[in-house]
């Protein structure tokens, strides 16, 4: 009698532990000389299409700004936006203007475990070390995901890292 109540119990608790599917978005920031990189990963089971990530630089420690030209705001070395790998998640290459502090990447489909990178240079405006970003000085930026779902955003942290997370698939 009391393996099937056993059995009875596992087969009416199976259909509740069914887990439905989260966006999990991990982002990354990497200091370099000279070029910057960001890393864009989708950790999920989920493919994330028809979708925008804003990186939004302005809410920063460091007041930070894209430097993609000699001229302009930004200080010392400068480098344009280049896309590292996963070019064909993009739907179109974003244009970033010297001394911008966002970007808009529209993403026509990142599936799970897929990256996208790019590099660039990022200076601070506050004058500490403005050619030189810490993790410290990107922290309370923020990454933003627009697509089906309603938007999620989160902020990074000290370690130059952020995670979206919360969106259905």
């Amino acid at each position: 009698m009391f393996p099937k109540i056993t059995v009875a119990a596992a087969a009416l608790t199976l259909p509740f532990t069914a887990a439905t599917g989260q966006a999990d978005l991990h982002v990354r920031f990497i200091e370099g000389a000279p070029k910057d990189r960001f890393e864009i990963t989708n950790h999920s089971a989920c493919t994330i299409s028809s979708s925008t990530i804003t990186l939004d630089l302005a809410s920063s420690q460091g007041a930070l700004i894209f430097d993609v030209t000699g001229n302009g705001a930004g200080v010392e070395v400068f480098q344009p936006f280049e896309i590292v790998s996963g070019r064909e998640a993009l739907a179109t290459l974003p244009t970033i203007l010297d001394g911008q502090n966002a970007v808009d990447l529209p993403i026509s489909t990142l599936v799970s475990g897929a990256s996208i990178a790019f590099t660039i240079d990022v200076d601070d405006t506050l004058g500490a070390r403005e050619a030189t970003v810490t993790g410290s000085e990107i922290s309370g930026a923020t990454v933003k995901l627009v697509g089906s779902d309603a938007p999620q955003r989160a902020r990074f942290d000290t370690e130059a890292k952020a995670q979206v997370t919360g969106l259905t698939c």
